[in-house]
């Protein structure tokens, strides 16, 4: 038998390296090695080599490989079925990851009780609560007998994973879901849950039965400070399927979206809404902003895409009067560093005076707008707010903004002025260039603009006095809006 010792493993990457470094050799990572003791082998356990001497595998050609086509078994909550693609596929490990409180434990419940409506045979295995906790929860959530309701539903109140094994291979549900993986441990590794060791081996452990017994199986995970899964980031390698659960606990909407999917799209978004009674499935419709309120200085309308679908959010600016050289940028629901980069285009090819000012900007309703063709709509939005200006009823405005201050394509231009006629946007400010054929039928004018400066005409009529106020004396006259 092997003699154990120590490897220490990178907390960020999850490379193994066989003495500690100040200094992680593969991803560069300062002070991310953990020590741990790789643990001992089973007795009667087979070395991975042996073990594979006794099932030897042959290459074959890949275009003479038999690809199998597994239906998928969807949960019956739809926005979760969108992220994983259509449902769950059998034999895959799926690791979702979310602040504590943010209602990973209630969406997992809701999307077992519905596969158990199905017939299907689920197994929640609770290390956080016991099962009359889970219980409660479960009926408060549905409001009925969980009794007479759910007989394919089992509940496993446990945090040997030994013990939770056994109980899964004497159910045999067609999903298992451990929660959390940071509570769960081995009673053969001489280490405290969630340590680096037991982390390790529980999640090889859980994601080897998974394939053997064609069960899936669903991971719980918390979140670190920084917004990362916690423990080492070997976890996210080992998995088919990394999801993160998205939101503020102070707003009622949440989002799933997947950071990794073998078997479907990254770019899928989940949409909810935390209710007394759980989590209730979100319609685009509701987050989108309404172009038929009254407008208001610093707020310009964008339609974002999210995944498939397209959101008409809103993005609001406000400016203030700040300190020469120190002056503060803050974003909420936006990149700070593209902020940054917009307010030096304004300044420099549109003429803002925002070196003094204080500026805010943030997505309305709580999205996250990540995407460079929600450019032009911040920088308009900040643009109104410094002139105290509006922007016309029923705007809205698409499109990149680079450093020389063009304006440049976007993709899915047509899907976005769809979405948003649909939602009643009457003008819409877009880069020149890009304009579909297929736009005649939609009610909507579009305003092509090629460069910052007269997006800034179109959207705001300019005063002689306001432009001795707030422009620098010092812009070009080619980039002055007239």
């Amino acid at each position: 038998m092997a003699k154990s010792r120590a490897q220490f493993l990178c907390g960020q990457c999850g490379a193994v390296h066989p003495k500690w470094m100040g200094k992680c050799p593969d991803c560069g990572a300062w002070d991310s090695l953990e020590q741990f003791i790789e643990a001992k082998a089973a007795p009667g356990s087979l070395p991975v080599s042996e073990a594979a001497a006794q099932a030897p595998a042959t290459a074959e050609p890949l275009g003479q490989v038999q690809a199998a086509r597994v239906p998928r078994m969807p949960t019956g909550v739809q926005e979760f079925d969108r992220v994983l693609g259509g449902g769950f596929v059998p034999g895959t490990a799926v690791l979702l990851g979310g602040d504590p409180g943010i209602g990973k434990s209630t969406l997992l419940l809701q999307a077992l009780a519905a596969l158990a409506d199905a017939g299907t045979t689920v197994l929640y295995a609770s290390s956080e609560e016991s099962a009359h906790q889970v219980r409660l929860r479960a009926e408060r959530l549905d409001g009925t007998n969980f009794a007479q309701r759910d007989a394919n539903l089992y509940v496993l109140a446990e945090t040997n994973l030994a013990r939770v094994l056994e109980q899964a291979k004497r159910v045999q549900p067609a999903v298992l879901v451990v929660d959390s993986i940071q509570l769960v441990h081995r009673a053969d590794i001489d280490a405290v849950p969630g340590s680096v060791s037991q982390l390790r081996r529980c999640a090889l452990d859980l994601v080897s039965f998974a394939k053997t017994s064609n069960c899936v199986v669903v991971m719980i995970g918390h979140v670190t400070k920084d917004g990362l899964l916690a423990g080492p980031r070997l976890l996210e390698h080992l998995v088919d399927v990394v999801l993160s659960f998205e939101g503020d606990r102070h707003h009622a909407h949440r989002g799933v979206r997947a950071i990794k999917n073998r078997f479907g799209s990254t770019f899928e978004v989940g949409l909810f809404e935390m209710t007394g009674s759980g989590l209730q499935q979100v319609d685009e419709s509701t987050l989108a902003a309404d172009p038929s309120l009254e407008p208001r200085p610093g707020s310009v309308a964008v339609p974002a895409l999210a995944g498939s679908r397209c959101l008409l959010a809103e993005v609001q600016a406000l400016t203030t009067t700040g300190i020469l050289g120190g002056a503060k940028r803050k974003a909420s629901g936006l990149d700070g560093n593209r902020l940054a980069m917009l307010l030096a285009v304004l300044e420099q090819h549109g003429g803002l005076r925002l070196a003094d000012q204080d500026v805010y900007a943030s997505a309305a309703g709580g999205l996250k707008l990540q995407e460079p063709g929600t450019d032009l709509a911040v920088a308009l939005a900040v643009a109104a707010a410094r002139m105290g200006k509006t922007a016309p009823a029923a705007f809205a405005a698409i499109g990149e903004v680079g450093l020389t201050g063009q304006i440049r394509p976007c993709s899915h231009l047509e899907q976005r002025i769809a979405a948003a006629s649909r939602r009643g946007v009457r003008y819409l400010a877009m880069p020149a260039g890009q304009i579909p054929s297929k736009v005649a039928e939609l009610k909507i004018e579009l305003w092509p603009v090629d460069h910052i400066s007269s997006a800034l005409e179109f959207l705001i009529p300019m005063q002689k006095n306001l432009i001795k106020k707030v422009l620098l004396p010092t812009v070009h006259a080619q980039n002055r809006p007239k």
